[in-house]
C-alpha cells in the first residue's frame, strides 16, 4: 500500500516486537504501532483459537494486514529462555532489523500470599520477570550493535505500590520497574532508551468501578503512549509513566531527607519520629542506586 497513511506514519520503516500481542493491551499496542507505519512481530503463545482455528497472534496479524499494515505472528512462550532470540531472529529475517520492543506478556494470579505455593509464585516470576528479561536481553544486544533502540517494559501500579491478594504479581511487576531503570542507565550512550509503562484498562481490577469510567478505560486509550515512546524522535529514558482513560501521569521512586540515628537505643517511638522528620524534607529522585547512596553518605559524613 505504497503512499497509504500507514506508509507515511511516524514509524514508517521501523520494526518492532510486541510480546503478549494477541489479546488485551498487547493487541491494542500492536494495532496502533502497525497503523503508525511499523512492521510488527506479534508474539503470543498458542493458547486459544478462534472459531476458525487461528491462534491469537494470527488473529491480530490478520487485522493488521487487512488494514494495510505489516506484521508477522510469533508463537514463543516468553518464559522459554530461547524465546527472545527467536523473536529477534524472526524480525531480522522478515524485516531486516529490530528497532523497538514492547513487553506486554504477563500473568496476574490473584490469591492471598499465605495461600499461594512456591510453584505458583515461580510461575508468575517466570512469565513476568524472566519472560520480560529474555526478550529484552536479545533486543538490547542487537540494538546496541545497531546504535539505536526504543524499549517499553510494561509493568503495573501493583509493582510500584503493591496490591493485596496479588503478591506474586506485585513482586514481579516491581522487578520489571527496577530492570527497566537499570537498562535505561546502561543503554543511553548507545541510543537504546528504555521506559516503563504502568497501564490501567478495563480488567478484573476495575470491576467495582462505575460503567461510565470503565467505558473510558480501554486498551486503545493507552496505546498512543506506547507509540510515542518508541518513536525515533523520543528521547525520554528511565521514565515511569502511568496511563489510563486517555490520560497519564509521571511516577517515580523517591527518598526523603537524611536523619541521624540516636547514639543510644533506638525505640519504636523514636524510629517513627525519625521517619516523620525525614518525610518533612523534600523528596529526592535518583537515576540509579549509586547516586542515592552517595547522596546519603554525603549527608551523614562529617565535614572537614
Amino acid at each position: 500500500m505504497t503512499g497509504s497513511a500507514v506508509d507515511a506514519g511516524p514509524l514508517a520503516g521501523r520494526v518492532g516486537i510486541v510480546t503478549g500481542g494477541g489479546n488485551g493491551l498487547g493487541r491494542a499496542f500492536a494495532l496502533h504501532l502497525a497503523a503508525s507505519g511499523a512492521a510488527v512481530v506479534v508474539n503470543n503463545r498458542r493458547r486459544v483459537t478462534d472459531a476458525d482455528g487461528r491462534w491469537p497472534a494470527d488473529v491480530v496479524v490478520g487485522e493488521i494486514l487487512a488494514a494495510g499494515g505489516t506484521a508477522v505472528a510469533e508463537y514463543s512462550d516468553v518464559a522459554d529462555p530461547d524465546s527472545g532470540r527467536a523473536m529477534v531472529d524472526l524480525a531480522i529475517e522478515r524485516f531486516g532489523q529490530i528497532d523497538f520492543l514492547v513487553t506486554s506478556a504477563g500473568i496476574g494470579p490473584r490469591e492471598m500470599f499465605h495461600k499461594s505455593s512456591p510453584e505458583r509464585f515461580d510461575e508468575a516470576l517466570a512469565t513476568n520477570v524472566s519472560g520480560t528479561a529474555y526478550v529484552t536481553l536479545a533486543c538490547c544486544t542487537a540494538m546496541r550493535d545497531a546504535g539505536f533502540g526504543r524499549i517499553v517494559l510494561v509493568s503495573s501500579g501493583a509493582g510500584l505500590h503493591g496490591e493485596p491478594t496479588a503478591a506474586a504479581y506485585s513482586a514481579s511487576k516491581g522487578a520489571i520497574i527496577a530492570l527497566a531503570r537499570a537498562i535505561a542507565g546502561e543503554g543511553q550512550r548507545r541510543n537504546v532508551l528504555t521506559n516503563v509503562l504502568l497501564p490501567y484498562a478495563d480488567t478484573q481490577m476495575t470491576a467495582g468501578m462505575h460503567d461510565s469510567l470503565r467505558r473510558l478505560m480501554t486498551p486503545e486509550a493507552v496505546a498512543p503512549v506506547v507509540t510515542a515512546l518508541v518513536d525515533p524522535d523520543c528521547i525520554l529514558n528511565g521514565q515511569i509513566l502511568v496511563s489510563c482513560a486517555g490520560g497519564l501521569r509521571s511516577a517515580s521512586t523517591v527518598e526523603y531527607g537524611s536523619v541521624r540515628l540516636p547514639s543510644g537505643p533506638l525505640t519504636p517511638a523514636a524510629l517513627a519520629e525519625l521517619i516523620d522528620e525525614s518525610r518533612r524534607a523534600p523528596a529526592r529522585e535518583f537515576t540509579e542506586a549509586m547516586s542515592a547512596f552517595l547522596d546519603l553518605a554525603g549527608d551523614l559524613t562529617p565535614s572537614g
